[in-house]
């Protein structure tokens, strides 16, 4: 069965930069499209980010420019490289990922199946 994995949170000043990972078992059976997710207190979760099967990306546009979204195949590792980290930032971040090709791209939390466990980060100002 498919897990994800999150990790790579932490507590960093404003300005500062993260690095989360996601490791994904048992996901190699077709093609396939990788999201980051956050939730901030009393919040609903929202999408940051987005990859897909050709590689191109989408991202939030609070997070455009600062947020930079990559996967390592031979891995089967999700990344997410986070730059000039704002305190709006701070939030639970979410690894998901759905089985996916040809011109589908998926975005909303229903079109995900798949979901880490969630890693924490926190910007202070």
């Amino acid at each position: 069965q498919v897990q994800l994995v999150a990790s790579g949170g932490g507590s960093v000043q404003a300005g500062g930069s993260l690095r989360l990972s996601c490791a994904v078992y048992g996901y190699t059976a077709a093609p396939r499209c990788m999201a980051w997710f956050r939730q901030a207190p009393g919040k609903e979760r929202e999408g940051v980010a987005r990859i897909y099967t050709d590689a191109s990306t989408s991202y939030a546009d609070s997070v455009a420019g600062r947020f930079t979204i990559s996967q390592d195949n031979a891995k089967l590792t999700l990344y997410l490289q986070m730059n000039s980290l704002k305190p709006e930032d701070t939030a639970i971040y979410y690894c998901a990922g759905t089985y996916c090709g040809g011109d589908y791209r998926p975005s909303s939390i229903s079109d995900f199946g798949y979901w880490g466990q969630g890693t924490q980060v926190t910007v202070s100002s």
